[in-house]
């Protein structure tokens, strides 16, 4: 994880330290920037300290100039200097001056000690407090076996501009970081769920690997990089893509055989080709049609399927559209390929607000999204998003809906009269036909219950879909010859709208029920912010870590904004979940002002 020297450590760094240990996943700490003016590496040494745990020890430390600046890295186990005070990206290895050695030798007592303590041999560190000197070979061997515990998190500093650092950090990932075949592989099936044998990441056995990011290349085309599992790719291979189980997010999920075309080893923005791609390594694959970021890739003559990735549901809905209509396909074409690269980001296309919607992660993540689709040239704008409401009847009514139209050859004629009245919140649609003596024949009766359906559809006053309500088809009339499928229909919507008249309409909006997850200095003001967001508190919990846990019900409308919102007055800190719950009605200042925006837009 990068940290950067000059600044404090952010929530988003937390978080994903946190998402790291809770899958035991080894990790170190880079400090970053180290030749920034404000850099401070004691400060940031403490910071990560304080936040991540004693287990963070550095294995370097950094050595400054005569102009105060850092000019190079002095390597504790190996007591060297790595000078770059010479320029370029290589350093000059050298032995300390002897003003520095104390405090090296102090450091490096640290680090030893600290190596020791995670090591399975119980007696190193009795024979290194009696005096004997550790041998370098055996530390390390100690130190890979701690950081793949998830128990000892190395440190070390670099610098971009200059490289300081770089090779430093290349070597601690190779040395000290597990070797890929001492991973546990994911959970592994055939296409049809069923289990397969246990795979090893072993370069002659089956072929198996993911897609871990896709790019579009604008002179290349699609390129998906892949981590292999198993196996060993080679480059113009025949492939079965398997779906990644996203399809809820706006992903296609699929199964297809391709044929890729090279393999590719990136190096920066570079694609250097490469003969093959043995198990645990990673690599960059050409021409793969179909493929998705989260996708399975095997053998033609075996496919298998990777365990579906757990993404966390995408809390921020952004409405975009395109300005003209000769932009509609360039965003479509936008919007297919971010989709295919970004599983956390969710394509809805909503048929009740005719918007297209862009659910992202949070407001950093929609400006990226947004910034990538007009760089690909698309001339959109963002919308205010549009909540989808629906509508009902205060109270029960009765209605007449009269169809009539004889001026001559074949007419129309219906008539039909219902009683409706309005049913608990998510009762639905009951249609009763309590028709005595044949007034409205029994083949119309359907018909009628079209018309009542489909007027429920464009709804009474806002154009919203009427919901919750019984009708009930009481009496009506019929013409031998002029009534018809049609009338009766038209028959049904006229006695709705006619006992909607009478009854009043009230607009109902979707309410969510929310968990809000906030450290326990800003409860108080997560409290405060839903009571001007019309919410309902239904109740607190104490979570580990110094976290409460808020339950809300809170209405559509007011958490369109709530993910910038939250992070806003939590430092970053705060996170929620959403689970649809109901219709409530709608108050009606608000209820008000919605009729009136909609009669506008006619």
């Amino acid at each position: 994880l990068v940290v950067a020297a000059g600044d404090d450590i952010d929530a988003a760094t937390m978080a994903l330290w946190e998402e790291c240990a809770a899958v035991g996943l080894p990790r170190a700490v880079v400090i970053s920037r180290l030749d920034h003016p404000r850099a401070d590496w004691g400060k940031a040494l403490a910071n990560c300290v304080t936040a991540f745990g004693d287990g963070v020890v550095p294995l370097y430390l950094p050595l400054h100039g005569d102009d105060g600046g850092v000019c190079g890295l002095v390597g504790l186990l190996s007591q060297q200097v790595f000078d770059h005070s010479a320029g370029g990206h290589l350093p000059t290895v050298r032995e300390p001056e002897a003003e520095h050695r104390d405090g090296i030798v102090e450091a490096r007592g640290t680090l030893i000690e600290s190596i020791i303590a995670e090591s399975e041999d119980e007696t190193l560190m009795d024979r290194y407090l009696e005096g004997e000197e550790i041998d370098v070979e055996t530390l390390i061997e100690d130190l890979e076996t701690a950081v793949s515990r998830g128990s000892f998190f190395p440190v070390l500093g670099v610098c971009s501009t200059s490289g300081l650092g770089i090779s430093a950090l290349l070597e601690l990932l190779v040395g000290g970081f597990p070797h890929p075949g001492e991973h546990a592989l994911p959970i592994v099936t055939a296409i049809d769920g069923s289990a397969v044998e246990p795979l090893s990441a072993d370069p002659r056995g089956p072929l198996l690997g993911e897609i871990i990011k896709t790019t579009i290349d604008p002179y290349v085309g699609r390129v998906s990089l892949i981590r292999v599992f198993s196996g060993t790719l080679r480059p113009e291979a025949a492939l079965h893509v398997s779906g990644h189980g996203l399809t809820d997010r706006g992903h296609d999920d699929h199964d297809a055989d391709e044929r890729m075309g090279s393999v590719l080893s990136p190096q920066g923005r570079t694609l250097r080709p490469v003969p093959e791609c043995i198990a645990g390594d990673l690599c960059a694959v050409t021409k793969l049609v179909s493929a998705e970021t989260g996708d399975t890739i095997s053998a033609k003559e075996r496919p298998l399927l990777v365990e579906a990735w757990e993404m966390p549901e995408p809390l921020l809905p952004i409405a975009v559209a395109a300005k003209t209509r000769a932009d509609e396909d360039a965003l479509a074409k936008g919007l297919a390929r971010l989709i295919a690269g970004d599983p956390t980001l969710r394509l809805e296309r909503n048929i009740e607000t005719h918007q297209l919607v862009l659910w992202c992660m949070g407001e950093s993540h929609a400006d990226v999204v947004l910034d990538r689709l007009r760089g690909q040239g698309v001339d959109l704008e963002t919308l205010p998003v549009a909540v989808a409401l629906r509508e009902t009847l205060v109270a029960a009514a009765q209605g007449l809906g009269r169809h009539v139209k004889q001026s001559g050859g074949h007419g129309q004629y219906a008539v039909a009269k219902v009683t409706v009245e309005p049913l608990e919140r998510g009762a639905g649609f009951e249609f009763v036909d309590k028709v005595v003596g044949g007034a409205v024949p029994h083949n119309y009766i359907p018909s009628v219950e079209k018309g009542v359906r489909a007027q429920m559809e464009r709804g009474l006053e806002a154009g919203f879909p009427l919901v919750d309500l019984r009708v009930t088809l009481v009496d009506g009339k019929a013409h031998s010859v002029d009534s018809s499928d049609a009338a009766f229909q038209t028959a049904g919507s006229l006695a709705l709208r006619e006992a909607g008249a009478q009854a009043g309409v009230a607009l109902l909006e979707p309410v969510h029920d929310v968990a809000i997850t906030v450290p326990d200095e800003h409860v108080g003001t997560v409290l405060s912010d839903l009571s001007s967001r019309r919410g309902h508190v239904t109740g607190t919990e104490a979570t580990s870590g110094e976290c409460t846990v808020v339950r809300a019900e809170i209405p559509e409308a007011s958490l369109i904004r709530y993910a910038i919102d939250l992070r806003s007055f939590t430092g970053g800190t705060g996170r929620f979940t959403r689970t649809f719950l109901r219709y409530d009605p709608m108050p009606e200042h608000e209820a008000s002002a919605v009729r009136a925006q909609r009669a506008a837009a006619r």
